[in-house]
């Protein structure tokens, strides 16, 4: 009846590991594209590109004429235009005997008192005009090229966003490849510890060992239980770390060929000088910097020069209780003439701000020249130390197989051994650190050089 049972927990055992050995695995393309697609800081730097867009979109329209339509009504309590004729005043004297004698008596009564005329007592009026500017300092045209610098700045500041979103997730990959690889250390080493403890209590049981061996052995199996333990409290950390970052529901997601030994060391071709500093997107920030300070010293410029524009109109009223209409063209010049005190002051101002940022665009151009040099020799030294690790790792277990025959031997102490394993313990962790240390300096390396 055990066999059996036994056969069938084993089957099961192997259909167990078999379904998790076949989940998929993330990739550290597809952790950046989750991330891409989730993470709040590109999604608002999607939005200011849209804003920017929009903006740029309003400046254009101010090329084409402003069409406005009024219209009001009133009643007032009197008339606004009143006023007192007085007829006597009016007809000449030598004209009033033959006024005399051709009109009634009521006529030249009414010619010798004032009459009050009121007008404008109440009415509508209505308008339509369209304003086309002709000339306005070329406030219009730069102000279209400033908000089209604003739209290449929102989407250079959206292509930062990306690549820091890119370089977070990458250096969290890494981290957690090297914790996983260090608990892969740790079996390897408690497999070992397995090993000797089964040789040195059999030795002991024998009475060839001392007891004192097998518990130096069990006390290290102890601190290799510790460490475990805090591995994996920092890859559950990294675990929701990534999840939230990336915007995935499953907490407990493993990486897809996340073992270094089986990942290519060949260092990839570099150039001291990458792609240029031209094309990093910080670099076309400074430039885009000098290009609005550039665009509103000719904005502060233009607010000085006079503006021309023509128009047309027409209007409606029924100001002296006739219904009027009329069209009419018109054609206006503005000169700010007291604007040209302050206005100078405001154009120095701009030319300060410009130079401003073109020393800062110097100044920056070579600051980035030099990252580009140093992540160079990062990335060189990394390789360096990675190949030192390598070879530690192939020297420790050199002086591990060795204290092991030795110890067997009886030539060697339980010390001996147990420092052996340590230091091919720390060796590989030395690789694992060197490795990761060189993704990320490549990283670096490619942000730097615009790769």
């Amino acid at each position: 009846m055990k066999k059996p049972l036994l056969y069938l927990l084993s089957l099961l055992c192997h259909l167990c590991c078999n379904t998790v050995a076949a989940q998929p695995g993330y990739t550290l393309a597809q952790l950046k594209d989750s991330a891409l697609a989730h993470n709040a800081a590109v999604s608002n730097a999607r939005l200011s590109v849209d804003a920017a867009s929009q903006q740029r979109r309003e400046a254009f329209t101010k090329f084409f004429p402003n069409v406005s339509a009024t219209g009001f009504t009133f009643n007032a309590n009197r008339g606004m235009a009143e006023t007192t004729v007085n007829p006597s005043e009016i007809v000449p004297s030598s004209l009033a005997p033959a006024l005399s004698q051709l009109s009634p008596p009521e006529a030249l009564v009414a010619l010798a008192n004032p009459v009050t005329i009121s007008m404008m007592k109440n009415g509508t009026v209505g308008s339509i005009m369209a304003v086309q500017p002709v000339f306005a300092g070329g406030q219009i045209v730069n102000g279209n090229r400033l908000a089209r610098v604003g739209e290449d700045v929102s989407r250079l500041q959206l292509q930062l966003s990306q690549q820091e979103v890119e370089r977070n997730v990458e250096q969290y990959y890494w981290q957690l490849v090297t914790l996983n690889e260090k608990r892969r250390t740790l079996d390897a080493v408690d497999t070992l510890l397995a090993d000797i403890h089964k040789d040195v209590d059999v030795a002991v049981r024998a009475g060839v060992a001392l007891r004192n061996d097998l518990l130096q052995v069990q006390l290290r199996q102890n601190d290799i239980a510790s460490q475990r333990l805090k591995l994996n409290n920092g890859v559950t950390l990294l675990h929701l770390l990534i999840a939230q970052y990336c915007g995935l529901q499953d907490t407990t997601f493993a990486l897809a060929a996340s073992d270094i030994n089986n990942q290519g060391n060949q260092l990839p071709s570099l150039s001291r000088e990458g792609s240029g500093v031209s094309l990093l997107p910080e670099y076309r920030l400074l430039e885009k910097q000098v290009e609005a300070a550039t665009l509103q010293k000719k904005l502060a410029v233009g607010q000085n020069l006079p503006s021309v524009a023509v128009g047309a109109g027409y209007t409606y009223h029924n100001l002296l209780d006739r219904d009027r209409t009329f069209g009419m063209l018109f054609a206006t010049v503005s000169v700010p003439i007291s604007d040209w005190w302050g206005g100078s002051h405001a154009v120095k101002r701009r030319k300060i701000e410009l130079q401003q940022a073109e020393e800062q665009l110097a100044d920056n151009a070579q600051l980035l020249n030099i990252r580009m040099q140093k992540t160079y020799n990062d990335v060189v030294e990394a390789n360096e130390q990675l190949q030192l690790a390598q070879r530690s790792i192939e020297q420790a277990e050199e002086n591990l197989r060795l204290n092991r025959n030795y110890y067997q031997a009886g030539t060697s102490r339980m010390a001996d051994l147990l420092e052996a394993q340590l230091l091919y313990q720390q060796a590989r962790d030395r690789h694992t650190d060197a490795f990761a240390d060189l993704q990320n300096k490549l990283l670096e390396y490619r942000f730097a050089t615009a790769q």
